[in-house]
């Protein structure tokens, strides 16, 4: 440990990232990226925009692509704020509309483990609210004196969805807080709460071009909501770096956006291929909870999460485990290709005939 760290940083617990490996092949289903390519219009965007512009800054609060963004989702453009993926969002969330140290912001116990770290971060009390065993998210666990609210819907790890009556009703009793509703994996079967942001100005959607539109290398997200809540994230942005999205990624995301017959036909093999390999593990016996989201959730009678985790790698297939209370006897498993999904389908079905 450096003598020369800030006590912040010598007691903060990172983010672990999913394993990258690079020691063998593997059939990677462990870090819900979108196993299909980005649309053939994205790239030809990239090829175009990669010229003798790049010696300019790109422009920093990328006009064109607010303007796409806004009109998919029939917004204005004060109410898109774009960065560097959807993890930038949160953590520039954390200082826009949670005060340092002050009333607990509320999330849930089992969800995106990059909450706590930026709580940590960024000095700011919070509070678990617990799942019920079926990874339900309580409503009423909301309904108390909080300084913010963070809600991912879908859910992760687990894949449950949040009806979009219960996030209204959430913002209703909390008018006095900002709610953020984390969207990363809504295309994938969810109800987004969009539609909602008119209505309710205490309302930030973050989404992210990650996984729905298999940009996970390009590192795009985007906020919507109120226009007071886009010009706080503002504030922070130019407070720390002016020109987060580079010129390639803004014209990549673009035609992404743009591109909706791909996104609509990607999306729908990935919400196939899910349905598919949870009826075929819940034939084999095993546990799998309703997911809204492009992964799973299972669990064995049988094993253990962790020797899942290992029989499965040990076959050349990577999935999540994660070592924490309340979830240690489950996998996450991102979805693939059908023939990836096969060859996992074809490793539990020996695993559960063992």
């Amino acid at each position: 440990m450096s003598r020369y760290w800030s006590k912040t940083i010598k007691n903060i617990k990172p983010y672990t990232p999913g394993e990258q490996p690079k020691d063998r092949k593997f059939i990677k289903l462990n870090t819900n990226e979108n196993p299909y390519p980005p649309s053939a219009r994205v790239i030809e965007a990239i090829k175009k925009a990669a010229d003798e512009s790049l010696r300019l800054y790109p422009d920093p609060m990328g006009e064109e692509l607010r303007a796409t963004i806004a009109g998919y989702y029939q917004l204005r453009n004060n109410n898109v704020f774009i960065g560097n993926g959807s993890d930038e969002l949160l953590a520039f969330s954390f200082p826009a509309f949670f005060e340092p140290s002050g009333s607990p912001v509320l999330f849930a116990d089992i969800t995106y483990s990059f909450y706590p770290v930026y709580a940590a971060l960024f000095n700011t009390n919070y509070q678990l609210i617990p799942v019920d065993e079926e990874f339900n998210i309580p409503e009423e666990g909301y309904y108390q004196n909080n300084g913010g609210i963070i809600i991912a819907n879908p859910n992760a790890p687990s894949g449950k969805g949040v009806p979009r009556e219960t996030i209204a009703a959430i913002l209703k009793r909390n008018e006095s807080s900002v709610v953020i509703i984390d969207e990363a994996y809504v295309d994938f079967g969810g109800q987004s709460a969009v539609e909602l942001i008119t209505d309710y100005p205490n309302l930030l959607v973050i989404k992210t071009l990650s996984k729905s539109h298999s940009l996970a290398g390009l590192r795009v997200g985007y906020a919507l909501g109120n226009e007071d809540l886009i010009e706080g994230l503002i504030r922070v942005k130019d407070s720390i770096n002016s020109y987060t999205v580079d010129r390639l990624a803004l014209a990549g995301a673009r035609e992404a956006i743009k591109d909706d017959a791909y996104f609509q036909e990607t999306r729908s093999k990935i919400i196939r291929s899910r349905e598919r390999v949870s009826a075929r593990l819940l034939e084999m016996g095993f546990k799998v909870i309703p997911s809204q989201a492009n992964f799973i959730f299972v669990s064995s009678g049988q094993y253990p999460g962790s020797v899942l985790f290992q029989q499965l790698r040990e076959k050349g297939i990577l999935v999540r485990y994660f070592n924490k209370p309340k979830i240690d006897n489950f996998i996450r498993v991102s979805i693939g290709t059908d023939q990836e999904m096969d060859c996992f389908l074809e490793v539990m079905k020996a695993i559960a005939g063992a």
